[in-house]
C-alpha cells in the first residue's frame, strides 16, 4: 500500500467525443467507471481522490477535489485545485478513463521518480499519457501562469519543464475510453 503518494483520479473532463459523461458510464460490475478505478486503486493507494467540476454528479462517497475555476474543463484547473488543497509536494495522477493502468506501471512510475524532477510521466507507443504519473508542486506556478494566458496544453509544459518520461513498450494498457467505440472495446477486454 502506497501511503507517502495521494492519488487523484481526473473525472471533470467534458466528454465530449464519448457524448455522454464517461466518468458515470457503467464498467466491470459497477455503477460508474469512476466507482471502478476509485475502489481498484484504493488496492494501490492509502490515499485517494476523485477530482471533478462538482461532486454532486455522483451518488457514492469519497473525499473529492472540486475545480474552483468552473468556467474551463481543461486540466489545469484541476491541477490547481489538487494543489491548493491537498498541500502535498507530489501526487500521482490517473485520468477516469485509463482502466487498465495497473499497479506494475504505477510502481515503476513511483521507483523512477525523485525530487529532481518536475514531473514523471508514462510514455507509451501512443506517445505521452499526461494523466498518467506523478507532478511536483514545482510546476504550481506554472500551472497558474497557464490559466492567466489561456493555455491548457499539458504536454507542452512537460516538454518545456524538467520531466522524466518512462518509456512502456506496450499500448493495450493505456487503452483511453475516449470514444463509444474505445469503451466497447475496454468491455471486451473486461470479458477475456
Amino acid at each position: 500500500m502506497i501511503r507517502d503518494l495521494p492519488c487523484v483520479i481526473f473525472a471533470g473532463g467534458k466528454s465530449s467525443r464519448m457524448g455522454e459523461d464517461k466518468a458515470l458510464l457503467p464498467f466491470a460490475s459497477h455503477k460508474t467507471l469512476t466507482e471502478y478505478q476509485l475502489r481498484r486503486l484504493s488496492q494501490i493507494f492509502s490515499d485517494l481522490y476523485i477530482s471533478c467540476k462538482s461532486k454532486e454528479k455522483f451518488d457514492f462517497q469519497a473525499n473529492f477535489i472540486e475545480d474552483s475555476i468552473l468556467d474551463s474543463y481543461a486540466p489545469t484547473a484541476a491541477f490547481l485545485a489538487i494543489f491548493e488543497q491537498l498541500k502535498c509536494d507530489r501526487f500521482f495522477a490517473i485520468s477516469v478513463d485509463a482502466p487498465f493502468i495497473d499497479e506494475p506501471i504505477i510502481h515503476k512510475l513511483i521507483e523512477s521518480d525523485t525530487k529532481a524532477f518536475d514531473a514523471t510521466i508514462a510514455k507509451s507507443p501512443n506517445g505521452v499519457e499526461p494523466l498518467c504519473g506523478i507532478y511536483h508542486k514545482s510546476l504550481y506556478p506554472h500551472f497558474l501562469e497557464m490559466q492567466k494566458k489561456d493555455e491548457h496544453r499539458l504536454t507542452q509544459l512537460l516538454f518545456k519543464k524538467n520531466t522524466h518520461f518512462v518509456e512502456f513498450p506496450y499500448s493495450q494498457a493505456f487503452l483511453n475510453l475516449n470514444r463509444p467505440k474505445e469503451y466497447q472495446e475496454a468491455l471486451q477486454l473486461l470479458q477475456n
